[in-house]
């Protein structure tokens, strides 16, 4: 499966999962970290939590291999790196101050999700 598609439907399980403020975005021309950011919310360290672990179910069942992962612990921030797409994970709070979206969103990067238009976003 090609990163797209993986990270689309990395943003639907979020979605489905009830994650807030799902952002994709195509950073290959910013970075040589990877190419594909995926940023989403949770309410809780529990949800965060969770959202990692789904995404770690749906990642291994695509034969992806987490290279890195941090914050596990604590819940407020996890990174989950697969090389080719990094997903950061915030409590709302983390993901404000933070505000990574900010730093890695050039304008014309921003990938639309198929359920930003069902909401009418």
């Amino acid at each position: 499966m090609d990163d797209l598609n993986l990270s689309l439907q990395i943003a639907s399980l979020l979605y489905q999962k009830k994650a807030q403020d799902i952002t994709v975005l195509e950073v290959r021309h910013l970075t040589v970290l990877c190419d594909k950011l995926i940023i989403a919310s949770g309410r809780t360290a529990n949800q965060v939590s969770a959202l990692a672990d789904s995404v770690d179910q749906l990642m291994a069942e695509s034969g992806c291999i987490l290279r890195r992962s941090e914050g596990r612990q604590e819940g407020r921030w996890i990174v989950l790196d697969y090389g080719h797409i990094m997903i950061h994970l915030f409590r709302v709070e983390e993901r404000e101050y933070y505000d990574l979206d900010r730093l890695w969103n050039d304008g014309s990067n921003r990938i639309s999700l198929p359920f930003e238009e069902a909401e009418g976003n």
